[in-house]
């Protein structure tokens, strides 16, 4: 191949190497298919992390929530618990935001929000038994090998290389959470009808 190659004219070689319309090289379509084999394998942990960010985001909004209904009461009541209540409300509005751009983070995968989310998880064991359970998974997941590789730039960019590899939702999963809303709905009718 090297002397067949040595025996072309100069020009046939150019044209050769700048041929658009050449057949694409092996290496780039074992790269592809090794990009997709990566992103299928780490997939289920890009999924779950970017679940944390959507809880996060939820539990940012409530303390948002919570933080401002400090402020106006303190605002409004007009007594000395005034201060206190609008310093609490401040402080919840603060952490809130927080809680929110670490969920901004952890849904685009930036490696920033690691640090971020171990603190909050950290904290989150605190609330005995469910929070703790929680928040060993959320540690598991962050600090572990495939969520350390999931939130670095060349994970980004096995994304943007595989926007087709979807993460495969089982029908199992799907029964399960509609009867977990079913049931979440029930319990709602009924405290309010004992109301």
């Amino acid at each position: 191949m090297i002397d067949s190659f040595s025996e072309m004219s100069q020009n046939e070689a150019m044209e050769m190497e700048l041929n658009p319309y050449a057949a694409p090289q092996s290496q780039v379509l074992q790269s592809t298919s090794l990009d997709e084999l990566t992103r299928q394998e780490h997939i289920n942990t890009e999924a779950t992390i970017k679940s944390v960010g959507l809880l996060y985001y939820l539990g940012a909004f409530i303390v948002v929530l919570y933080g401002l209904m400090c402020i106006i009461l303190g605002i409004s009541s007009g007594r000395d618990a005034t201060w206190v209540s609008i310093l609490i409300g401040v402080v919840l509005l603060a952490i809130g935001v927080g809680q929110g751009v670490v969920a901004y983070g952890l849904r685009r995968l930036q490696s920033w929000a690691r640090i971020p989310t171990v603190i909050l998880s950290s904290i989150g064991l605190i609330g005995f038994p469910v929070g703790t359970l929680i928040n060993i998974y959320i540690l598991v997941k962050i600090l572990g090998q495939q969520g350390k590789f999931v939130m670095t730039p060349e994970y980004q960019r096995i994304i943007a290389a595989t926007p087709h590899v979807k993460r495969k939702t089982s029908i199992v999963v799907k029964v399960l959470l509609v009867l977990l809303l079913i049931i979440l709905i029930g319990i709602i009718a009924a405290v309010n009808l004992r109301q």
